[in-house]
């Protein structure tokens, strides 16, 4: 039976640091403080603004809620944008995406100052994780993945690690962040022959497919640590990662949950990339 690697205990020891970092600012005249950003009113963003909301109050964060209407248009977005960069009580800045139809993403993430991109969507800070510097941040999801491998003593040097799926946000990023701790990396995708064989060779398997329990036991083998960072809305409002949980549970050696996994921890780093803009770089 596969080490089931919650997330809950890494955000809870994520969140301690959080916790000694804010009263260290605070003692130095500084509340770290997070705009989140969002046009319209998508029931999904308001949820996560909320928790958001809630999990910054925990850790001592100023969370500031910026809301325009979905007709606001894209100039007055940018220039929101550009009032927060220059914001000098502002450290971090959440933008939630997709935008509305009408705008480019590309100019308007672009917008956004390094500096306080604290969930990796500009091109400098996907930049920095790809030439290895401190610039930006990167996002997320992604080094949520690294903190659960670096809390459960997961190294990856030396080892052989598959990531599934190519997108900004998850499986470029991740690999890039094995990749920098010598890892050696193989990126699949829906073009890639003999996925199963590939994933079987695997030592840490990163799974972000975005299709409910698709990676099954022919893409599985002993001995291997398994990262689940799908997260599917099943017909009966239960939810599932990209990989069949029983599967992986019976035949590796570790594997995160869905829901319970990755994306418990996923705040926690928006806010440890908060606390660290709010410090001496910020």
């Amino acid at each position: 039976m596969a080490e089931i690697l919650k997330g809950a205990p890494v955000a809870a020891a994520l969140n301690e640091k959080l916790q000694a970092g804010v009263k260290t600012l605070e003692a130095n005249g500084v509340k770290p403080a997070l705009a989140i950003v969002r046009v319209g009113e998508k029931p999904d963003d308001i949820s996560y603004e909320r928790t958001a909301q809630k999990r910054c109050a925990a850790v001592g964060v100023e969370a500031r809620s910026v809301t325009l209407p979905e007709d606001c248009g894209q100039e007055r977005l940018i220039e929101t944008l550009r009032g927060l960069n220059s914001d000098r009580s502002v450290h971090g800045v959440l933008l939630f995406r997709p935008l509305p139809k009408y705008m480019d993403d590309d100019a308007v993430r672009n917008a956004l100052a390094p500096e306080k991109d604290i969930d990796g969507i500009t091109d400098a800070s996907l930049a920095g994780v790809f030439a290895g510097i401190k610039r930006g941040y990167p996002p997320c999801t992604a080094q949520a993945c690294m903190e659960i491998l670096d809390f459960y003593g997961i190294d990856p040097k030396g080892k052989r690690a598959v990531v599934i799926g190519r997108s900004l946000v998850v499986g470029k990023p991740a690999a890039m962040m094995l990749l920098s701790r010598h890892a050696t990396v193989t990126v699949c995708h829906t073009r890639t022959a003999d996925m199963p064989s590939a994933c079987r060779n695997a030592e840490i398997l990163v799974v972000s497919a975005g299709r409910p329990a698709i990676i099954g036991r022919e893409y599985l083998s002993p001995g291997q640590t398994v990262i689940d960072v799908g997260i599917n809305v099943l017909d009966d409002g239960s939810l599932c990662g990209d990989v069949n949980f029983a599967d992986a549970a019976e035949i590796t050696a570790a594997v995160t949950p869905v829901p319970g996994g990755v994306g418990t921890v996923t705040t926690s780093v928006l806010l440890a990339h908060v606390v660290d803009a709010a410090g001496p770089r910020g």
